[in-house]
């Protein structure tokens, strides 16, 4: 993976590319008004992070484009300011000071709507285990400005771990967290949402596996929740007890941990 910037990016973003770079592993190159096809040439490789003055762009040239940015959480963030409600915090429960793991972070709406919920008493931990979606998440967290304050400091707070989740589960104690979310990828693309095709063309394909779903319920002190779309075989097939439906395709499949024996 090759690291570089836009033509005009300010010098501290040039530094923050570089040191990322470092950091990961990756190779920095300047971009010296160079195309990314002719830095493909000349490297070897195909994939590229892009830091620009307001966002940051992952790139694999032929295949995939995709620029860091809140999405939907932005939109669901004001609607909770505003007083109304969100299907995913109610499903889970989640309230100020709760500790949240986001085993599919992908490109972090949830984890960042979480975040704001829990907010500074609270924590959110995500993991990705693919490392294009990691580095851009990583990086957009870190840079990406909206103009809401509180947006801001959600997505600063947010733990960015690349990480599979069996295995982070795994090394948890009982316990040791109140919520266990999962946002897999669909196991049925929804073909009208064309904006999740760059995000599936990156993330990782695998189904949830029960073993997540006993570590998940071993671990959780309130819920293990799933967003699959509505009418899923998943929710059945790993045991999901109860199936809060929203307005659109998706539902979300809630264990709730709370009082019942089901990691015993």
């Amino acid at each position: 993976m090759i690291v570089t910037t836009g033509d005009k990016t300010s010098p501290h973003i040039r530094e923050r590319a570089r040191k990322m770079a470092e950091t990961f592993g990756h190779r920095f190159v300047e971009r010296r008004r160079c195309t990314l096809a002719a830095l493909r040439n000349r490297y070897g490789d195909d994939e590229f992070v892009v830091y620009r003055n307001k966002d940051v762009r992952y790139t694999k040239l032929g295949v995939t484009e995709l620029i860091y940015h809140p999405s939907m959480a932005y939109v669901r963030i004001k609607r909770l300011l505003a007083g109304e409600g969100d299907t995913m915090v109610a499903a889970s429960r989640a309230q100020p000071g709760d500790e949240v793991l986001d085993c599919t972070a992908g490109l972090g709406s949830d984890a960042l709507v979480f975040s704001h919920v829990v907010g500074e008493a609270g924590r959110v931990t995500a993991l990705e285990s693919e490392q294009a979606l990691f580095t851009l998440l990583h990086e957009g967290l870190h840079l990406y400005e909206s103009s809401i304050e509180s947006v801001n400091e959600a997505m600063r707070r947010i733990l960015l771990k690349q990480a599979d989740h069996v295995g982070w589960l795994r090394s948890l104690p009982d316990r040791s967290v109140d919520i266990v979310y999962f946002d897999p990828m669909f196991r049925e693309p929804v073909k009208e949402s064309a904006s999740i095709d760059p995000l599936r063309a990156l993330a990782n394909p695998g189904a949830v596996k029960p073993e997540a779903i006993r570590e998940a319920c071993r671990v959780a002190r309130k819920t293990v929740v799933m967003k699959e779309l509505r009418g899923s075989e998943e929710f059945g097939r790993l045991g999901f007890e109860r199936i809060v439906h929203t307005g659109t395709k998706l539902a979300y499949g809630v264990i709730d941990i709370a009082g019942n024996n089901v990691a015993n």
